[in-house]
């Protein structure tokens, strides 16, 4: 099962970006079974959850991103996407989507650079 990962890039602080995922070799009931999330990485630091979001759509935050960033998903089409608003330069790192215990492959992420 491997995550693809897209969109991100480069934007000043202030900006918005969208990053989208897409889920493949997973059946649709299973995907829809999942809290899916959004994590980040920054080298040298820990994975770090940023946001999770159940089958019906409830949504979790963590206090960082929460008032700026909102996660949506398409069950129908085995996608998830992270609209990011406000950017700030901690914001900088990698985004990968997954579980949110992580149980599916690692994609390559999308960079989303912030600077100041």
């Amino acid at each position: 099962v491997q995550p693809v990962e897209s969109g991100g890039g480069l934007v000043q602080a202030g900006g918005s970006l969208r990053v989208s995922c897409k889920v493949s070799g997973i059946i649709t009931s299973v995907f829809n079974s999942k809290i899916m999330a959004w994590h980040r990485q920054v080298p040298g630091k820990q994975r770090e959850l940023v946001a999770t979001i159940t089958r019906l759509s409830a949504a979790n935050y963590a206090d960082s991103v929460k008032g700026r960033f909102t996660i949506s998903r398409d069950n129908a089409n085995k996608k998830i996407y992270l609209q990011m608003n406000n950017l700030k330069p901690e914001d900088t790192a990698t985004y990968y989507c997954n579980t949110d215990i992580g149980e599916l492959s690692w994609g390559q992420g999308a960079q989303v650079t912030v600077s100041s």
